[in-house]
């Protein structure tokens, strides 16, 4: 299943969609808790970082500091594609929005200030609009 690679293609189809909910990032030692199912887990020497719905961390007291929206790139992205995130990142931080991007085997996944992820979502959209 071979993903798309053409930067001008990627940008004009990613379709970004957000994903109902809060998102917070966390991090634990030894392995996920119990009534937990992050969206995300990296592997760090730290600890276990979890990406999951705020409603799960409180139920399970763990700590946290920023919370996300979640936008998904439909676009099917190849992992060895180049400028993706670059031009998506460069378009939010023009806007003073961080981004924090995960790549998944099929779609890249995008964590932005809950606050402001339906401008973050606004702001894709156009880059979309440009792109076509």
């Amino acid at each position: 299943m071979n993903g798309e690679r053409d930067l001008r293609k990627l940008l004009s189809g990613m379709r970004p969609e957000l994903n109902p909910g809060r998102y917070v990032f966390t991090s634990v030692d030894g392995g996920v808790p119990r009534g937990v199912t992050p969206v995300v887990t990296v592997t760090e020497p730290e600890g276990l970082t979890l990406v999951l719905p705020v409603e799960e961390a409180d139920a399970v007291g763990l700590a946290y500091d920023y919370v996300a929206g979640w936008i998904t790139l439909r676009v099917h992205s190849a992992l060895d594609a180049v400028g993706l995130t670059a031009a998506v990142a460069g378009e939010l931080a023009d806007a003073g929005l961080s981004c924090n991007v995960v790549a998944g085997f099929h779609h890249d996944h995008l964590f932005v200030a809950h606050a402001r992820a339906a401008e973050a979502l606004g702001l894709l959209e156009n880059l979309v609009r440009r792109s076509g």
